[in-house]
């Protein structure tokens, strides 16, 4: 990357890898790789979160000579064999966060898998019976996760991995009866402290490809499904060139 001024990001998620799917994701990771220096994936990753479908994934992923960084999404955990799904791939080389940081050719990355919970004066208060308050509990430690992932970072320009929407604008094409579990505004929260150049979460495929915090931080929904949808004749994953340096005021 010496000499470069900008990098180049391919993020999709909602890949929701099955063990009948081998072969089915090396050309879209073959174009990612010819597009972008690094790819990140938002979660979902298999369809079921079982170690067998995060193998394939592995595999598939084999065409991929360049850093990729991931979290989980809720399918991930579908099979209570979530550190499974995540040490394989990580023993693949794939750099998966969950309230952690890491640094990708001088961009530094925070990413957590998010949760559930709703937004602004419709979300979700921890009162009540005690499924509700430990419901509202883990949106609050997911939230904490991604801001002490952002504490860590010292890099010019920042980017946050979400699976869960942490703004109603990118939920908005779903069922309104389905928003509080696509995201919470608890998520927005540390953005708005430790603002960064770009959000990209996934989870909600009928919703809007982008939108913005209430800080004007950028927010990309690169489900897959959406992506396919909205950009049909475009690989399905968003491309983000990020200078290494951030614009002089």
């Amino acid at each position: 990357m010496d000499g470069l001024d900008q990098v180049r990001f391919a993020a999709v998620g909602d890949l929701h890898c099955r063990q009948d799917m081998a072969g089915a994701l090396r050309p879209l990771f073959a174009q990612a790789a010819e597009a972008a220096d690094a790819l990140l994936l938002c979660g979902d990753l298999t369809d079921y979160g079982q170690p067998e479908e995060a193998r394939v994934l592995a595999e598939e992923l084999a065409v991929v000579d360049m850093p990729v960084v991931a979290v989980l999404g809720n399918h991930d955990f579908e099979s209570g064999r979530q550190e499974e799904v995540r040490r394989i791939l990580i023993d693949a080389g794939i750099v998966v966060l969950d309230g952690e940081a890491c640094e990708v050719h001088g961009v530094g990355i925070a990413g957590t898998k998010g949760f559930a919970g709703g937004y602004g004066r419709h979300a979700l208060g921890p009162w009540g019976e005690q499924v509700i308050k430990g419901f509202v509990n883990e949106a609050i430690q997911e939230a904490l996760k991604l801001e002490t992932a952002l504490s860590k970072l010292r890099t010019p320009q920042r980017l946050v991995l979400l699976h869960y929407a942490p703004i109603v604008g990118t939920v908005e094409g779903e069922p309104v009866e389905i928003y509080a579990f696509l995201g919470t505004s608890r998520l927005e929260d540390p953005l708005i402290h430790y603002p960064v150049t770009a959000v990209f979460h996934g989870h909600a495929h009928r919703g809007q490809p982008e939108g913005r915090t209430v800080n004007g931080i950028p927010v990309y929904n690169v489900a897959r499904p959406l992506l396919q949808r909205a950009y049909p004749q475009q690989p399905a994953f968003r491309l983000l060139e990020v200078p290494l340096r951030p614009a002089e005021p």
